[in-house]
């Protein structure tokens, strides 16, 4: 399940604009927000070398974050973050306030285990990953760190609907999709060549 809010160190910004955001980079910072909870905005500004290290880890925008602001703490979660299209540096990041009881729609990875207990791969078909993420609402303080899908018995030509496995307590399926295909067991070419070449011969 969610692990422990990381926390990362920031300061208030009180200059905007293009000027203002070069001076920051300069400084080693990037300029950033923290917005939502029926609260106003405020600027920040975050060290650019723990901003690329928590993107580049993976899940930056389904973990919780504590940003200390001079002292002040205020939980997060990262909502996007622009990245230069060149040179691949993080540029500016947006935070969603996170209030008690809060529910939010975060991406969370899905992982497949038992695929030699599936009979279709062990006859040769291939594993077709529809959807590698699920959009979920969940419990802000209860953000799964992966969905677990077992494979045991999944033969050629099935697939794994999301009403098929069981998502964590409190979490639901955000996706607006009518029971969303995650993966399929698909024939490979030869198999397919060949049962092609049975219905055939039976015609």
């Amino acid at each position: 399940m969610a692990t422990a809010a990381k926390e990362l160190k920031a300061q208030a910004r009180s200059g905007v604009g293009k000027g203002a955001a070069r001076a920051l980079r300069r400084e080693g910072l990037i300029p950033a927000v923290i917005y939502g909870d029926k609260k106003a905005p405020l600027p920040i500004a975050i060290s650019y070398n723990e901003a690329m290290k928590s993107i580049y880890a993976g899940g930056f925008l389904s973990h919780v974050i504590t940003l200390d602001v001079g002292g002040e703490k205020h939980r997060v979660i990262p909502r996007d973050y622009q990245l230069d299209v060149v040179k691949d540096k993080a540029l500016h990041v947006d935070f969603l306030r996170i209030g008690k009881g809060s529910k939010i729609n975060v991406q969370v990875p899905v992982h497949f285990v038992n695929e030699l207990e599936s009979p279709g791969i062990k006859r040769g078909g291939v594993l077709n990953i529809v959807h590698h993420t699920l959009d979920l609402t969940v419990d802000a303080d209860n953000i799964p760190e992966q969905i677990i899908i077992d494979l045991t018995g999944l033969d050629v030509g099935q697939s794994v609907h999301i009403s098929s496995i069981k998502l964590p307590a409190g979490a639901s399926d955000h996706s607006h999709e009518t029971d969303l295909t995650i993966a399929t067991i698909v024939a490979p070419s030869g198999l397919r060549a060949e049962e092609a070449a049975e219905g055939e011969a039976k015609a």
